[in-house]
């Protein structure tokens, strides 16, 4: 099955799987990163604001995707990413410099929200009816295979060895971009020139989403969405922080695990689980009644993300990760089925990249966790 992908789909697996790979170790960190060189409040605002540039950029990637072609729009993506990897390792290999990290992470947004939407749409368009199963499957799996890696090398090589994570990230995109502009072809013929800046102000922008705004059903599934997302990207904020200053060191067969390294052992076990048991939990799921599975779900996530935000206790850390992790398992599947239903066939484009969103706006309302930790959690 994977010999009959088109090329840029099988391109587009591997280079996420390599970019995932380095980036799960530096980016969920970025929350312990800038808590502990500017304090919990102003990295809270930092974060949001990296999430709002982030919204922003993806609005317009996916608008420029449409308008410029998907292959011109990821490769200036990916240029972005190797000029902000430079700027990270050059802020943090001789001396510690938070605010240009700041700036060169800001940058890195910009490029993954011209990069995401113009990837995502030339997947659709080069994928069938038929093979899409198949190719959501085997990305789902390699990125949870990736992150699996990351979230090991960011926990024990984050306090000694951050400008090596840095300097793996800047090769690693360099090699991605020489790979994609070798061998992806562009899926959609986009326009040049004046036609393309008339149709990059806010007037067009809004319109093409004028009718996505005007369902309801969409955008209450959509709110939804924000708030279960929003729980998961706690843990690289307000539960990351939490058991950095409040988890009491560990001395485990000689090996010291501090609240960083407990953090990167939980990921690493939820990510774990994701790719030993999605195709078991899946055809489970897929022989019970969609919404009362998706509900279910939806619980059981919810309530071991809560554990995880309050307990310093290692086993029971443990277990409300198994927890969650098969409320993952259970929801993320229906959830899809049922956003498919809810999209008509002729807007699929449109829903698609305000659907896209859903990971920004669930990372801004994540960021609120560090300054109200701070303010009301003892963090």
């Amino acid at each position: 099955m994977w010999q009959s992908l088109h090329p840029n789909i099988k391109v587009r697996i591997i280079t996420s799987f390599l970019a995932r790979l380095v980036g799960g170790a530096v980016f969920p960190l970025l929350a312990i990163y800038f808590t502990e060189h500017l304090g919990a409040g102003l990295a809270g605002l930092l974060l949001g604001l990296l999430v709002a540039v982030q919204f922003v950029a993806g609005l317009y990637g996916g608008h420029l995707a449409d308008l410029w072609g998907r292959r011109r729009t990821l490769l200036l993506g990916e240029g972005l990413k190797v000029v902000s990897f430079a700027a990270l390792l050059a802020a943090n290999v001789d001396g510690i410099y938070p605010y240009l990290t700041f700036a060169a992470v800001c940058l890195n947004n910009v490029a993954g929200g011209l990069v995401n939407p113009a990837s995502e749409a030339m997947l659709v368009d080069v994928s069938t009816e038929e093979s899409r199963t198949f190719m959501y499957a085997v990305n789902y799996w390699a990125i949870n295979a990736s992150l699996l890696v990351g979230t090991l090398l960011g926990g024990w090589l984050y306090r000694d060895h951050f400008p090596l994570l840095l300097g793996g990230l800047l090769v690693m995109s360099l090699v991605i971009l020489s790979v994609s502009w070798r061998f992806l072809t562009e899926t959609r013929a986009g326009q040049r020139g004046a036609a393309v800046r008339s149709q990059l102000g806010l007037k067009p922008l809004l319109g093409s989403y004028a009718v996505v705004a005007r369902d309801p059903a969409f955008l209450l599934f959509t709110a939804g969405g924000i708030a279960i997302l929003a729980i998961e990207f706690s843990r690289g904020n307000w539960a990351a922080v939490h058991l950095a200053q409040a988890f009491a060191p560990l001395n485990i067969g000689g090996q010291l695990i501090d609240g960083v390294r407990a953090m990167s052992l939980l990921t690493a076990l939820n990510t774990a689980l994701v790719v030993l048991l999605t195709a078991p939990v899946t055809a489970w799921v897929q022989k019970r009644p969609l919404e009362p599975t998706m509900y279910a779900g939806f619980v059981l996530f919810a309530a071991g993300f809560a554990a995880l935000a309050w307990s310093t206790s290692l086993p029971l850390l443990l277990a409300a990760t198994v927890v969650l992790t098969l409320g993952e398992l259970m929801y993320v599947p229906t959830r899809q089925t049922r956003l498919a239903d809810l999209m008509p066939a002729d807007g699929r484009g449109a829903y698609l990249a305000v659907n896209g969103q859903l990971f920004t706006l669930a990372k801004w309302v994540a960021t609120l966790g560090i300054p109200l930790g701070a303010a009301y959690g003892g963090a």
